[in-house]
């Protein structure tokens, strides 16, 4: 067992250059299934699909042009920090995906080309697994509830007693005029309690709002995309 790891850990080493061309068509391939799996049941940009394939190919051939050159290493981490500045945020299943595209480069780059092929095999298995399954999710979704009221009408207040009943919890979060201001438009962020009718709950407000608009739904966040 323990010649077959040494086997794993020294094969297909970054000693010339036919093996760190068989490293970069590795990293490829990696690169390829990672947004493989990104892909699935995700939303997702053309560019940063392309961006997946290839960071673990580009990190692999950084790995090799640094190898024992700190001054070179240097360099190059400072050209990152400056990339790092002009690039978005992204979501948090983005940057986990980017981490592991590099981790696969760092993995090819230093020669250990077999136990990235594992590594990759088991943080795809997990993802999937994650994606398949409720693990994650919450018990209760947050929507946003937006009610219409008059410009004549006191709205402090109006709405507090339906939204206790229905909801837990609640919060007022924008007061906004529309319909040249004739109207108001509350946004409620709310969480309907268990085993409720929506029906019976619109039914209260449009007592109170005097039947004009209600709209209940999903939060819209505005989301920047790598």
């Amino acid at each position: 067992m323990d010649k077959f790891f040494d086997f794993l850990m020294t094969s297909l080493r970054m000693t010339s250059a036919e093996n760190v061309l068989i490293g970069l068509g590795c990293a490829l391939v990696m690169g390829l299934l990672v947004s493989m799996v990104y892909m699935f049941r995700s939303t997702y940009t053309k560019s940063f699909v392309m961006t997946l394939v290839m960071l673990p190919a580009i990190t692999q051939v950084i790995i090799v042009l640094v190898n024992g050159n700190v001054g070179t290493g240097l360099a190059i981490m400072g050209a990152f920090s400056l990339v790092r500045f002009r690039s978005v945020p992204g979501s948090a299943r983005e940057i986990g995906s980017l981490f592991l595209a590099m981790s696969l480069g760092l993995f090819v780059g230093s020669g250990y080309i077999w136990l990235g092929f594992a590594f990759l095999l088991v943080m795809s298995v997990a993802m999937l697994v994650m994606s398949l399954t409720p693990f994650g999710l919450p018990r209760r979704e947050m929507k946003a509830l937006k009610i219409s009221v008059p410009e004549n009408l006191d709205y402090d207040g109006l709405f507090d007693d339906l939204l206790n009943k229905y909801c837990k919890p609640w919060s007022l979060e924008r007061v906004r005029t529309t319909n040249m201001g004739s109207l108001y438009e509350l946004t409620f962020h709310v969480t309907l309690a268990k085993d409720i009718k929506t029906k019976e709950m619109f039914d209260e407000l449009r007592c109170r709002n005097g039947n004009l608009p209600i709209a209940l739904g999903r939060i819209v966040a505005a989301k920047e995309v790598l």
